[in-house]
């Protein structure tokens, strides 16, 4: 059974950007739009390229869904949902993510 982890300060986010997080032994890339109050997190393995950076990847929106483009091969993922908008086959896992005051927690069970 998972639980929300405390995983770092709302000031380690970097705004419109992502950032990488061990939770419970996964690599988790955490995204933060701060003017809408969002916060969003996937896992971090890139399954086209297959390593961990999906971090690094450049975010944005297609018609109103958030998105992170890999940085390898391009590939666009949701930001909610974590499947690939490029081959709807391809999906990583998404997580919940919330901010308690100004903490940043994450549950690997929850979306």
């Amino acid at each position: 059974m998972s639980q929300w982890v405390d995983v770092c300060s709302v000031d380690d986010l970097i705004p419109h950007s992502g950032v990488c997080a061990l939770v419970e032994e996964t690599q988790v890339a955490i995204f933060y739009m701060p003017e809408d109050k969002a916060v969003f997190a996937i896992n971090n393995f890139d399954p086209f390229s297959l390593i961990n950076i999906l971090s690094r990847g450049l975010i944005g929106d297609i018609q109103g869904e958030p998105m992170v483009s890999s940085p390898i091969y391009k590939q666009r993922f949701s930001l909610k949902t974590g499947v690939c908008m490029d081959d709807e086959t391809v999906k990583v896992d998404s997580y919940g993510v919330r901010i308690e005051g100004d903490r940043v927690e994450v549950n690997l069970g929850a979306v």
